[in-house]
């Protein structure tokens, strides 16, 4: 058996018996090699990204797909979308491996089914209109290959996010993400550099492929939900700055027209 990077031995031993400030101090020197390895991954978040405007823009949806951390974060990404950018919150979809029970505790042995997910997408009636995104870390999960597997042979686009050279998930992906961060901290705990290295690919995904559809004006988020009184005064500011408006007269404006596009359309700021 091929060893995976993921679960190579920690550079760091008897952790148990290093001072706390070694130990973060430690922790925090492993996490500066994570950015770095994504920006190795460039070009193929890229290709990702451009093939997620072109399905979205056409109509169809964005699916991503994992198990334990991996599959967390992707719902994590999901659904901060909508209040974000207002996107539809059936555009871009998390699911992962045993269901939403899964999110909070995890569910024995539901990532080792390699037929579950594309069940679980075909809830949603997933088709060639699609993108499907899988998630794993070690790039072996079998919900997230066998799922990804299951969507190439019926012609719906494929991509992934994993931290392996020559993963299995690789090979059943159409646009592939790999970002190698190496050993863990802790031996094989992927929640910490390899769940960040797929945090910041999806951050970096949604937020690009966001912007393109044109979710983004300036560099504000003129289509978020205005959900809590930060938001409201943020949105407010914008207006001020935008349209030379008082306080009192921004927020007169964005409570009228519920969106700060609206009001800044209403005022004749149009795009």
């Amino acid at each position: 058996m091929t060893l995976k990077t993921t679960e190579s031995e920690s550079k760091y031993n008897h952790l148990e018996q290093m001072p706390l400030a070694d130990l973060l101090r430690n922790m925090n020197q492993e996490d500066r090699a994570v950015p770095l390895a994504v920006e190795k991954a460039l070009p193929q978040i890229e290709a990702l990204a451009e093939k997620a405007v072109e399905l979205l823009k056409a109509g169809g949806r964005i699916f991503y797909i994992g198990a334990g951390t991996s599959g967390r974060l992707g719902i994590l990404d999901a659904s901060e979308l909508p209040p974000t950018f207002g996107a539809d919150p059936g555009q871009v979809i998390g699911l992962i491996a045993g269901g939403d029970g899964a999110i909070r505790k995890a569910v024995e042995f539901a990532e080792d089914d390699t037929r579950q997910a594309f069940k679980d997408l075909e809830a949603f009636d997933v088709s060639e209109k699609d993108l499907v995104i899988g998630i794993a870390a070690s790039g072996t999960t079998p919900y997230v290959t066998g799922g990804l597997k299951d969507c190439q042979d019926r012609g719906i686009a494929t991509g992934c996010i994993t931290c392996n050279e020559k993963a299995p998930l690789i090979d059943v992906a159409d646009y592939p993400i790999v970002a190698v961060v190496g050993p863990e901290f802790v031996t094989g705990s992927t929640r910490m550099k390899a769940g960040t290295a797929q945090k910041l690919i999806l951050n970096m995904l949604s937020t690009a492929v966001m912007i393109r559809l044109g979710r983004v004006k300036g560099n504000r988020m003129v289509d978020m939900q205005l959900s809590n009184h930060k938001l409201l005064d943020r949105g407010t500011r914008m207006l001020m700055e935008a349209l030379h408006l008082s306080a009192e007269e921004a927020g007169a404006l964005l409570r009228k027209h519920g969106s700060v596009r609206k009001a800044m359309e209403a005022a004749g700021k149009k795009e």
